[in-house]
């Protein structure tokens, strides 16, 4: 997409401190890190989503992600990682072409998402559990 900065980063048309590339993914530094290291890795087609990508340029994307990781760990003294991906506004997707963050987390350090994460809703009754594990069985 020509709008789109990560097409643009993969296509070689804008510039980004690059960590891998191969035929299908690459990964560079986040010029708005959240950590020293935050790192994007992302297909070099255009998928808006996790709704969007290709379950094989999915797996891809997934084995880039775990490579990268390694690497931070090699070489930054990191003692955790974090790794997500926001699909859609309400997630806090802000550019809509897919992509993962691998976020390290060096000695000492915590993420911010630890303490968010631990009881963000409270704890849930095995009924209700069991009635939306059914609804969403597949």
């Amino acid at each position: 997409m020509e709008d789109c900065i990560f097409c643009r980063i993969a296509d070689g048309r804008a510039s980004a401190s690059i960590v891998h590339e191969d035929r299908e993914v690459i990964s560079f530094l986040d010029i708005n890190p959240v950590q020293r290291g935050h790192t994007l890795v992302i297909p070099k087609k255009h998928f808006v989503d996790i709704w969007n990508i290709e379950p094989e340029v999915l797996a891809r994307v997934m084995e880039v992600t775990k490579k990268v990781a390694h690497r931070l760990q090699e070489t930054m003294d990191v003692e955790g990682i974090n790794t997500f991906s926001a699909s859609g506004k309400p997630a806090g997707q802000e550019i809509y072409h897919f992509h993962m963050h691998v976020i390290p987390l060096a000695r000492g350090e915590r993420t911010k998402f630890a303490e968010w994460w631990k009881g963000a809703m409270g704890r849930s009754e095995k009924s209700d559990l069991d009635g939306l594990a059914s609804r969403l069985r597949f």
